[in-house]
């Protein structure tokens, strides 16, 4: 048999203490006064940056509805082009708004971004201008030579926006 276990004494009950006290920390603080409001920066698309990527919207836009209005789903290499006009159209618009109310502040974007679209676009250009002939479709022919006139256009855009972020990133990185 185990022996019995005594029974729990009580504790006197303690003052009750009438400070409170609390602590914040400075990035929560931060966050929420930065995340407020978004600012808007009109300025921005009057920069060669902002610029170049107004025209890399539009002229993007150009190339794949071109080939959107043809039978591009016949020729793998339009299908590419298309993939890689469609993706860096919809980006370039994110960049755009993310460049217009200047939430780039809190997210680093680099130069990955635009060295990878110009790479990509200018293997979308070349197969694009490789792929257009008048053998394989006469009435699509004009479409297609369009769309790779701007890809090459859309390409150089890119080029200089490539050029231009690293320029920005060299400066902050060198601070």
């Amino acid at each position: 048999m185990e022996p019995p276990v005594p029974p729990p004494q009580e504790q006197p009950p303690r003052p009750r203490s009438h400070t409170v006290t609390t602590t914040s920390s400075s990035f929560t603080a931060n966050l929420s006064a930065s995340s407020s409001t978004l600012a808007y920066d009109r300025e921005f698309l009057r920069t060669v940056p902002g610029l170049l990527m107004v025209t890399e919207i539009v002229l993007g836009l150009l190339v794949w509805t071109l080939i959107a209005g043809t039978e591009y789903f016949l020729y793998p290499a339009f299908g590419w082009v298309m993939f890689v006009a469609v993706f860096y159209w919809v980006l370039t618009v994110f960049f755009l708004i993310i460049y217009m109310t200047m939430t780039y502040t809190r997210i680093p974007q680099g130069v990955c971004f635009n060295g990878s679209a110009f790479v990509l676009y200018l293997i979308a250009a070349i197969v694009d201008a490789s792929s257009v002939t008048k053998d394989l479709d006469n009435h699509n022919y004009n479409s297609w030579a369009a769309s790779s006139f701007f890809a090459f256009v859309v390409t150089s855009c890119y080029a200089g926006n490539t050029y231009f972020s690293f320029i920005s990133w060299r400066s902050r990185t060198l601070q």
